[in-house]
């Protein structure tokens, strides 16, 4: 595509395609949590099923990133992408048909896999389809804003759904979805691959995904298994070994797919930090929040979805913003900014949610500045990890980004889980000494965690419980904090000073690719 060419009605059709299938795939993350409550009554789930119905996609896409990217560089991205379009419909038809906990986190693994397929396969088909510097921008800007409709309405989307219709039309409406979006991307997406992919790196996605799964089923399951017992430390002991074994794998293969030269890029390596750094803290957040304004603060579930948007609703307005900014400044000047904004906004979060009267109003600054600080970080840190390498090589940097994404989500969603129930398990053995089993301590704190208000049901008053429930997620968002605000100290640090010729430089090689 010639620099100066305008955009082609086949090109809109992509960028249509691409903006709906970013679409499905952030509704897949954010209208889960706002039906969670609904599963654990309807589907009789725990604590950890429901963990695990989250984290099921977020591993599974984590599982195929890198698998999906190499697949697609050489088998060709439109041809991978169509394959992920069409079972992600087929596993979301599972997802909506199903009554058993257990097929809905299969066939969430199965959604997983198919959602990462259409992601790592979004970015590599717009860096294809629009070469010049300016098209490119437009599109990762609208992609970019799709997204964050998909993230930010879905637990509207979520909440609507189930109060109007029922929970299997969250995962059913995707069924639709995806006919449309295969039909614009079989109309609009030019196929395009690199010639230089010739082999697939089966030793790095069998340890990698190792590794990832191991440590998230550690952190989930260690309260029960005992993390110092001999299960918890061999699950522990697979996961650090599996991921040895994916550096050496990698380091020694021909053609790998996790270049880890490419870290030498200071730009590349900084934007990436930015990458995790939103996953420790915001996202992940997103799955426990709704949770908090249910039942720490009484709303219900649509209003609960209402209230949500204070947080998801700045990611959407501040990203053009963000787009100017980076023009302007470094974006080792952005991405850390927008990490310590976020930061920022989980300390306000944790003071409003603490006074004695908290509700909606005293949430509402931290919620706002949490989610301006994502709104400057999310697509800046796509744009400057993609600007910082070769076009043809689009496939895997795009797929060590999203795959430091999706790693840190899984494993924060888990730690996050976590920290919220050692939280509730404190207060409840503060305000029970002596009075309950630990054993029986900790299944309240699992269930208090996840929105059951057990008063009637075990003796508890409901200030033990609002207590409990108040601190736990006093500690998950000053972990939120401490969280945002390191990542950001680390990407200043990688970043460096970012001399002015090095960020001419990088944006030259960007417009040229």
């Amino acid at each position: 595509m010639n620099m100066h060419q305008p955009v082609t009605c086949r090109s809109a059709l992509a960028l249509a395609a691409v903006c709906f299938s970013s679409l499905m795939f952030g509704l897949e993350i954010s209208s889960i949590p706002a039906i969670l409550p609904t599963l654990e009554k309807v589907l009789d789930a725990d604590f950890k099923q429901l963990q695990w119905i989250m984290n099921a996609y977020t591993i599974a896409v984590t599982t195929v990133l890198m698998a999906a990217g190499t697949l697609a560089d050489r088998y060709g991205r439109k041809r991978i992408f169509l394959a992920g379009i069409g079972a992600f419909g087929l596993a979301s038809l599972i997802c909506g048909l199903t009554d058993n906990v257990s097929i809905l986190i299969i066939a969430r693994v199965l959604q997983g896999m198919a959602g990462g397929a259409m992601l790592i396969c979004q970015i590599a088909v717009l860096s294809h389809q629009f070469q010049s510097g300016r098209q490119r921008g437009i599109a990762f800007s609208w992609w970019g804003v799709i997204f964050g409709v998909g993230l930010g309405f879905g637990p509207i989307v979520g909440g609507a759904t189930v109060a109007v219709l029922s929970w299997e039309w969250v995962f059913l409406v995707h069924v639709g979805l995806s006919g449309v979006t295969m039909a614009l991307a079989l109309a609009g997406v030019q196929e395009s691959r690199d010639p230089n992919a010739d082999s697939l790196d089966k030793t790095g996605i069998v340890t990698l995904s190792a590794a990832v799964f191991s440590l998230a089923y550690f952190i989930t399951q260690g309260p029960e298994l005992g993390f110092a017992s001999l299960t918890a430390l061999s699950i522990l002991g697979i996961a650090i070994v599996s991921l040895i074994g994916f550096v050496i794998a990698e380091r020694v293969s021909a053609r790998p797919m996790f270049d880890f030269s490419v870290f030498r890029i200071r730009s590349f390596s900084g934007a990436l930090l930015g990458s995790a750094g939103m996953n420790v803290s915001f996202w992940p957040f997103m799955i426990y929040l709704p949770i908090w304004f249910q039942a720490g603060l009484g709303y219900d579930g649509v209003a609960a979805s209402i209230a949500l948007l204070a947080y998801t609703l700045p990611p959407l307005v501040v990203p053009p913003f963000a787009e100017r900014l980076m023009l302007r400044l470094r974006p080792g000047i952005v991405i850390p900014a927008g990490l310590f904004t976020i930061g920022l906004g989980f300390l306000m979060m944790k003071l409003g949610s603490s006074v004695s009267n908290a509700g909606w109003l005293t949430m509402l600054p931290g919620c706002v500045l949490a989610g301006i600080g994502l709104g400057f970080t999310n697509t800046t840190v796509t744009n400057a990890a993609t600007g910082a390498v070769a076009a043809e090589r689009a496939g895997m940097a795009s797929g060590i980004d999203t795959s430091a994404r999706m790693i840190s989500l899984a494993i924060n969603i888990a730690l996050m889980g976590l920290i919220l129930v050692e939280g509730v398990l404190s207060s409840l053995q503060s305000s029970l000494l002596g009075q309950v089993s630990d054993t029986d301590l900790r299944m309240l704190a699992e269930k208090i965690s996840a929105g059951g208000m057990l008063s009637s049901d075990h003796g508890l008053s409901n200030t033990v419980v609002h207590a409990a429930l108040q601190q736990g997620f006093g500690w998950v968002m000053l972990y939120g904090a401490i969280a945002a605000w390191l990542s950001a100290a680390a990407s200043i640090f990688v970043f460096g000073r970012g001399p002015k010729k090095e960020h001419a430089l990088r944006c030259s090689t960007a417009k040229q690719s």
